[in-house]
This record gives structure tokens, C-alpha cells and sequence, in this order.
């Protein structure tokens, strides 16, 4: 392993519908989040289901598909880099948000 990669592959299902922007340059964003499930036994012997959400980005080409094929349900598989940014709301408050910019889309599932 010469040289170390930022990269994230995450198997989940959409939360919601992808929300589309189209940039003044003609450019699209989508932006959604998906869900993973880990399912494991705690101390007691009891099933456990540990959801995490994941921020997803995408951008042209990608952000295309996801917006003519992809709605809130669908299950995916993401590969992309993890990229963290900050904003400053309305009232001052910075924010941290921390996202996958997806560069490769896989759709699994049925119809």
C-alpha cells in the first residue's frame, strides 16, 4: 500500500427523494441520505439494529442518474470520498457537516 486513499464504500437505501439543484452554470447537485444497518447481540443475547445515516453528494453525470432513477426506499451501493465542510447559519452558529461525495453509483434491488 504505497500511498493511502481517502475512500468509502457504503451499502444502504435511500431515506428520502434526492433533492436536485441545477447551478446557474448548468451544473446538477444531488444531495440525499442513506441508511446502513449493522444488527449484532448485546451482552443480554438480544438482537441489536445500530442505523446510521450517511450525507451523500453527487455531482453531474452521477447526480443525473441518481435523479432520473433513484427515490426515497431505493437501495444502492456508494463509493465516493468523505469530505467534511463548515457553514454559518442565520443566527451565527457554525456548523460542521460531514458528507460522500459519490463518484461511483451502484443500483441494487429489484424494481
Amino acid at each position: 500500500m504505497n500511498t493511502l486513499k481517502n475512500k468509502v464504500q457504503l451499502i444502504g437505501n435511500l431515506g428520502n427523494n434526492p433533492e436536485v439543484i441545477t447551478l446557474e452554470d448548468g451544473k446538477k447537485l444531488v444531495k440525499f441520505s442513506i441508511a446502513t444497518n449493522e444488527v449484532y447481540k448485546n451482552a443480554k443475547g438480544e438482537k441489536v439494529t445500530d442505523t446510521q445515516w450517511h450525507n451523500i453528494v453527487a455531482w453531474n453525470k452521477t447526480a443525473e442518474i441518481i435523479e432520473k432513477y433513484l427515490i426515497k426506499g431505493s437501495e444502492v451501493m456508494i463509493e465516493g470520498k468523505l469530505t467534511s465542510r463548515s457553514y454559518e447559519t442565520k443566527e451565527g452558529e457554525k456548523r460542521f457537516v460531514t458528507e460522500v461525495v459519490c463518484n461511483e453509483l451502484l443500483m441494487l434491488g429489484s424494481k
